[in-house]
């Protein structure tokens, strides 16, 4: 389910997400807003987990998944 809402945003921004959909980066401009909120959940969701894991100090287990992980692609679109 969806949920419509107002927001207010500067020019700037809004002339980037009408270029984005002109320029076939995204279907609509809701879609250029939710693309963006998801980034910025994730972000925030791996912002807390290197406090909780830096909190809990060094593991092994973590230290070599970390490694491994780290080489991966992170599939951000």
């Amino acid at each position: 389910m969806s949920k419509q809402i107002a927001v207010r945003l500067p020019e700037e921004l809004v002339e980037f997400v009408d270029a984005t959909v002109s320029a076939g980066g995204a279907r609509s401009r809701a879609a250029v807003v939710t693309r963006a909120l998801e980034r910025e959940r994730r972000r925030a969701v791996a912002a807390r987990d290197v406090e909780l894991l830096a909190a809990a100090g060094e593991d092994e287990e973590l230290v070599a998944f970390s490694a491994a992980a780290s080489g991966l692609p992170l599939g951000l679109d």
